[in-house]
C-alpha cells in the first residue's frame, strides 16, 4: 500500500549513502539465541520510526537489543512514505543499503525475497508467539517477522445512520440492503454513503478484501489465496462489476480518482463526509484515530454484506508490516537479533498502545479500543487472508490503474478482467 514515485534510479542510488547504509563489522551472535556480542553499526530503514506513535516502540526495541549487544550502534532511517519502495529498489539494485528493512506483507516483500535472507533458523523461538507469518513467506521460507496484524473492516458512522432513520446496530446485510441504505442516507442527510480515495489506486484493494468474502464462495476464496485464480469466474468478475456499479449509483464521495486514500479519504469520513469507509484494523485509517473524533460509541464496524447467496462474510487480514534482513548485511545473525528485538513483547506492547496497532504478538491485548476494536478482535479467529495481499505488487499496480479507468468509464469490466488475468499470469 505504498505509492510509487519513480525517481531516476541514478539519483536514488547516489543518495543511498546519505540515506543511511551500514553493517556491523564483527560476527559473534549465536543463531536464534540472545548470546554473543557484535560490534559496529546496524542501519534500519522503515517509514514509521519517526512517527510520534513509534517513539516508545523504537526505544523498547533498542533497549532490548542493547542488553544483548551493548557495543553495536543502531541507526533508524525513516524514509518518505510515498516512495519507500523506489528507494528500496535502488538499494537492491546497488547491492548495498540498510541491514534491516520494513515491508508490507504480501507482494511487496515476496517480489523482493531474492534480496533478503531467510530468517527461519534465527526466529524459531518466536514462531508460536507471533502471528501473521504467511504474509512474509515465499516458497516455504520466512523473510520477515511481523509486528502487526492488518485487515480491512468496513467502518460506519452510527450518528449518520440515525439521522437517516436507519438502525445503527443493524448495518446492511445484503447488497440490495446496502444499495437501499445508501440511497436513504444520501436523500435524508445529503452525505455520501462511502468516503472513497482512489488516487493511488489503493481503493480497489480495500474494496476487494473488504467485500470479497461476501462475493466469492469459500472454495473460490481459498483457491485465490493459493494462487489458483480464475479471472473468468462470474464471482471474480462481480468483484469489479460492483466496484463500478457502486460509483455509477452515486454511492461514493465525489472525485475518488483525485482523492488520496491516505489521509483524505479518512479525514472526510471522520469529519462526517461519508457514512462508511473501507479502513484498516491497525495503525492509521482505523479505530485508534477515529474513536476520539467520531466517538467510540458512534463508530460501528461491519463485514461485507452477503452478495453471493451462501457466502459467509469474514474479516480479511494478514500480517501487516514486518522487518526483514538484507542479504548484503555482514552479520545476518546479528541483524536477525535486531529483528527479534523489534518484535519483542515489550516493543509491540508499546506500539499497540501508542499507535493503535493490533500487534502480531498473541500475548498483547488491546486496551481502550472501544466497541470497534472489540468487534474486530472478535472476528480474528474466523478471519481469512486478504485477497489483494495474495497478488504480486505488479498485479496490484495494474489493478490500481484499471480501477481508476473503471470509475471513469474508460475501460469495460470485461477488458479489465483480461488485462488482470494477463498481469497475474506474469506475476
Amino acid at each position: 500500500m505504498m505509492q510509487r514515485r519513480l525517481w531516476p534510479v541514478a539519483l536514488v542510488v547516489a543518495g543511498l549513502a546519505l540515506a543511511g547504509c551500514g553493517s556491523a563489522a564483527d560476527k559473534g551472535t549465536d543463531k536464534g539465541t540472545d548470546k554473543g556480542s557484535g560490534t559496529g553499526k546496524l542501519v534500519v530503514w522503515d517509514w514509521k520510526s519517526s512517527d510520534k506513535t513509534a517513539v516508545n516502540f523504537v526505544a523498547k526495541a533498542k533497549a532490548d537489543f542493547a542488553k544483548k549487544h551493548p557495543d553495536v550502534q543502531l541507526e533508524f532511517v525513516a524514509q518518505p512514505f510515498d516512495n519507500y519502495y523506489t528507494l528500496l529498489g535502488a538499494a537492491i539494485q546497488a547491492g548495498k543499503g540498510p541491514d534491516v528493512m520494513l515491508f508490507n506483507g504480501g507482494g511487496q516483500i515476496r517480489d523482493r525475497a531474492d534480496a533478503l535472507i531467510p530468517l527461519d533458523q534465527y526466529l524459531a523461538a518466536d514462531k508460536d508467539r507471533l502471528a501473521g507469518w504467511d504474509a512474509f513467506s515465499k516458497d516455504g521460507k520466512t523473510y520477515a517477522a511481523p509486528i502487526t496484524l492488518q485487515g480491512h473492516p468496513i467502518y460506519y458512522n452510527k450518528t449518520i445512520y440515525k439521522k437517516a432513520g436507519l438502525d445503527p446496530d443493524n448495518p446492511p446485510a445484503t447488497w440490495d440492503a446496502l444499495v437501499s441504505a445508501c440511497a436513504t442516507i444520501k436523500k435524508k442527510t445529503k452525505v455520501p454513503c462511502f468516503s472513497l480515495g482512489n488516487k493511488e489506486g489503493y481503493g480497489i484493494q480495500f474494496w476487494m478484501s473488504g467485500m470479497g468474502s461476501g462475493i466469492l464462495t469459500s472454495a473460490e476464496y481459498d483457491d485465490w489465496i493459493a494462487g489458483k485464480r480464475d479471472w473468468n469466474s462470474p464471482d471474480v468478475k462481480k468483484l469489479f462489476a460492483l466496484w463500478k456499479e457502486a460509483n455509477d449509483l452515486g454511492m461514493n464521495s465525489a472525485g475518488p480518482n483525485s482523492t488520496a486514500m491516505f489521509m483524505d479519504q479518512y479525514t472526510k469520513f471522520e469529519g462526517g463526509g461519508g457514512a462508511n469507509v473501507f479502513g484498516l484494523m491497525s495503525d492509521v485509517g482505523g479505530w485508534h484515530e477515529m474513536n476520539p473524533i467520531i466517538g467510540p460509541d458512534n463508530l460501528g464496524v461491519m463485514l461485507s454484506p452477503v452478495i453471493t447467496p451462501g457466502t459467509t462474510p469474514s474479516l480479511a487480514y494478514d500480517g501487516g508490516v514486518g522487518y526483514g534482513v538484507a542479504k548484503w548485511t555482514k552479520d545476518p545473525a546479528l541483524a536477525a537479533d535486531l529483528v527479534r528485538s523489534l518484535t519483542s513483547t515489550d516493543a509491540l506492547t508499546a506500539y499497540s498502545s501508542d499507535a493503535g496497532a493490533i500487534a502480531a504478538d498473541k500475548s498483547v491485548k488491546i486496551s481502550g479500543g472501544g466497541p470497534a476494536a472489540a468487534a474486530i478482535s472478535a472476528e480474528i479467529p474466523s478471519g481469512k487472508p486478504a485477497l489483494h495481499v495474495a497478488l504480486s505488487a505488479k498485479t496490484q499496480e495494474v489493478m490500481g490503474r484499471l480501477s481508476q479507468k473503471l470509475l471513469s468509464k474508460d475501460v469495460t469490466v470485461d477488458e479489465a478482467m483480461k488485462q488482470l488475468a494477463a498481469a497475474d499470469q506474469k506475476g
